[in-house]
């Protein structure tokens, strides 16, 4: 568990740099519960334990792996990240964030983010894929409160958090592939309950179409650093109260797992088009 101080960017910072050599990452990706396997996408990665750099640690939840992977996919330098932390295990916002401070501090300018969420809106059955267009923050937390660091404004403008250009690079790379992309609103929860059906009805009067516990504390962090943002939801089950089953992470996992293949290409697509 992580107190509520600031933490220290440099020397993670400094460590991953001498690790990565000469590759400097424009791309910063995020990867969700159970899409590991996105990691395939880069050829011959460099990898690096979380457990290597000063003030990190391994993730606590199934299907987060805990390292970093670089490499480069068509000339484009990314830098993925296989396991992130969450608000739910005790952390605070800015270690959650600090994988994309030390991203933005690498030379990174654009993120990538993926995360596994629960279906709300009815089209969006599990397997279904989402690019986020807006996000709705009900944590309770921001990685912005407290000093402000060098770099970031104080009050940041969220208008535009995710990138409308790259939106629709990622459509037009899902129609070239015959994946089947919607757009939609993802809700961010504290966690780690799942939501009860009530909630997930509060949720769908304001205008959220998915629901998860993660990805906004980084999306915050990075549009404080100027990094340009894509996020997408992959649907691993409906919300609750919407399919009259219990929910279960191990059923979040094996969807994501089985699912994610699409999502890779996509992925894939929009990288190769950043260069």
């Amino acid at each position: 568990m992580s107190s509520d101080r600031p933490f220290d960017l440099i020397p993670a910072a400094d460590a991953l740099r001498e690790r990565l050599g000469g590759l400097r990452p424009r791309v910063f990706v995020v990867l969700g519960s159970g899409l590991g396997g996105l990691a395939g996408a880069i050829p011959d990665p460099v990898s690096i334990p979380f457990t290597d750099l000063p003030g990190l640690h391994d993730p606590g939840v199934e299907g987060h792996a805990g390292h970093f992977l670089a490499g480069e996919l068509d000339g484009v330098g990314v830098l993925l990240q296989s396991g992130r932390y969450h608000l739910y295990e005790g952390h605070s916002p800015s270690l959650v964030a600090a994988p994309v401070r030390i991203a933005a501090m690498l030379g990174a300018e654009t993120l990538l983010v993926t995360n596994a969420a629960g279906g709300i809106r009815k089209s969006l059955e599990p397997g279904a894929l989402m690019v986020i267009e807006d996000h709705i923050n009900f944590q309770g937390r921001n990685p912005l409160v407290g000093r402000k660091l060098e770099g970031e404004p104080r009050f940041p403008d969220m208008t535009e958090a995710y990138d409308r250009d790259l939106m629709g690079q990622a459509e037009s790379v899902a129609a070239a592939l015959q994946v089947p992309l919607t757009r939609g609103v993802y809700a961010a929860v504290l966690g780690p309950s799942y939501e009860t059906p009530a909630e997930i009805r509060m949720l769908s009067a304001l205008g959220a179409d998915a629901v998860g516990m993660s990805t906004v504390p980084e999306v915050i962090a990075a549009r404080a650093r100027g990094m340009r943002v894509l996020g997408f939801s992959l649907i691993t089950n409906l919300a609750a109260g919407l399919s009259g089953q219990p929910l279960s992470h191990r059923e979040v996992v094996e969807v994501g797992a089985r699912s994610a293949v699409s999502l890779q290409r996509v992925v894939e697509g929009v990288i190769r088009r950043l260069d």
